[in-house]
């Protein structure tokens, strides 16, 4: 592992641009929308690379690394049901919906590529 920091990780700096991309879309969603659609899909984008920094901190616990982890492709799964209600709503494009989803869809593989290979990442002090 080479990563010093989890800002090192192509994991998070891929969750932190997806979050910045959703959260610019969402500027243009209706006013109505601002308490529910709005505030969800901006929470569960940024709750992703929020869920890969924890994770990091607790790397000396594979157990909870991993359940960080698990957090996290939650958070992502969760934001592409969201993406997916602002393409049924109209206020995102099938082109942007399909790319998204097929962004999360990678980001979602990476994260259970380290939880497959945690012990890449966790100390050699496990609970």
């Amino acid at each position: 592992m080479h990563a010093k920091s989890f800002r090192d990780l192509e994991v998070y700096q891929l969750a932190r641009q997806l979050a910045n991309e959703l959260f610019q879309a969402s500027k243009l969603f209706p006013k109505e929308e601002i308490f529910s659609l709005t505030n969800q899909v901006r929470r569960s984008s940024r709750s992703v690379g929020a869920q890969i920094a924890e994770a990091w901190a607790k790397r000396h616990y594979k157990k909870h690394f991993i359940s960080k982890l698990t957090d996290a492709d939650g958070e992502q799964q969760e934001t592409q049901h969201w993406i997916e209600t602002a393409a049924d709503c109209g206020y995102i494009t099938q082109k942007q919906q399909k790319v998204w989803l097929e962004k999360y869809a990678s980001l979602g593989r990476m994260l259970n590529s380290m939880i497959e290979k945690a012990d890449q990442f966790c100390s050699k002090k496990q609970d």
